[in-house]
């Protein structure tokens, strides 16, 4: 079943054009990394993926699960409905750092609860056990009391993470979910996304700045350039030679410093496998 599909898909924001007829389709229980340098458009596609954007008018559309979330630069009546279904994890974090873990991870439950007890912050027991659930999942269950702020980057992000669990997401949206991380964090939100894939079957988008962690961590990437698709296939066709030639001298930007330390990365956790997917071929590059 496809989970996402993306046709024509155009935004221009004044005089720059920030995604140009972008087209692809993700399949339900995929995991794949979105790469590019800065201002290729990654994030300005995950907003269109999660309904927090609207479109060029035109020939744009977006669909979730076959069910229309934009099109022609209008968002469908059932969007707001549809974005229950997409977790979206930012690279910082929005979490409220003076109220605690567990507060903020229930916070993945407004979509599904009275509007009135989300204001008053009335949850029941069982929604604070699904929280406290969610925190045990990602790995955190023992800073449930303490306040967001007082929590590392990474274990802020797998906080994050759990809310998205807690919601009850079926799409999960990660923007840059490791660059403000170390690398021993960022490992550890890696694994988490990638556990939760496998064994919830969540589909996974995550958007990377560092093809190691695409090498390592998802089957296939989608690479952009200037607004454009111009890779989309397995991630294990991505070397450095191949690299260079998407992207020129932006290919530095796209790996970690230190070759050595940035090569173990990948090299300590294979690629998960995959069945082959139809349609994971490169796109020619512009």
């Amino acid at each position: 079943m496809t989970a996402i599909s993306v046709r024509h898909l155009s935004k221009t924001f004044g005089r720059f054009q920030a995604l140009k007829g972008v087209n692809l389709e993700i399949r339900q229980g995929e995991m794949v990394a979105l790469i590019g340098a800065s201002g290729s458009g990654k994030s300005t596609l995950i907003r269109h993926l999660a309904g927090l954007e609207r479109a060029d008018s035109g020939q744009s559309v977006v669909e979730i699960f076959g069910e229309r979330m934009q099109a022609s630069g209008r968002l469908a009546p059932g969007a707001r409905r549809m974005r229950r279904e997409i977790g979206v994890v930012f690279q910082q974090f929005n979490l409220v750092s003076r109220l605690p873990v567990l507060t903020n991870v229930l916070l993945g439950v407004l979509g599904r609860i009275p509007s009135w007890r989300g204001t008053l912050g009335l949850f029941n027991p069982e929604e604070k056990a699904l929280a406290r659930s969610a925190l045990a999942r990602v790995g955190i269950p023992n800073v449930v009391w303490q306040r967001a702020s007082t929590l590392s980057g990474g274990q802020q992000q797998r906080a994050a993470i759990a809310r998205t669990l807690v919601q009850q997401a079926r799409i999960l949206l990660a923007d840059e979910p490791i660059a403000s991380l170390d690398p021993a964090s960022a490992r550890r939100v890696m694994d988490v996304l990638s556990d939760i894939n496998a064994k919830e079957g969540i589909t996974a988008v995550v958007s990377l700045h560092q093809v190691e962690y695409a090498r390592a961590y998802c089957p296939r990437t989608i690479a952009m350039r200037a607004g454009q698709v111009v890779y989309d296939g397995p991630s294990t066709a991505l070397t450095d030679d191949f690299l260079k030639d998407l992207y020129g001298l932006e290919a530095e930007d796209l790996t970690l410093p230190g070759g050595d330390e940035a090569a173990e990365v990948a090299i300590a956790r294979p690629i998960p496998s995959s069945k082959p997917q139809a349609g994971l071929t490169p796109v020619a590059a512009v």
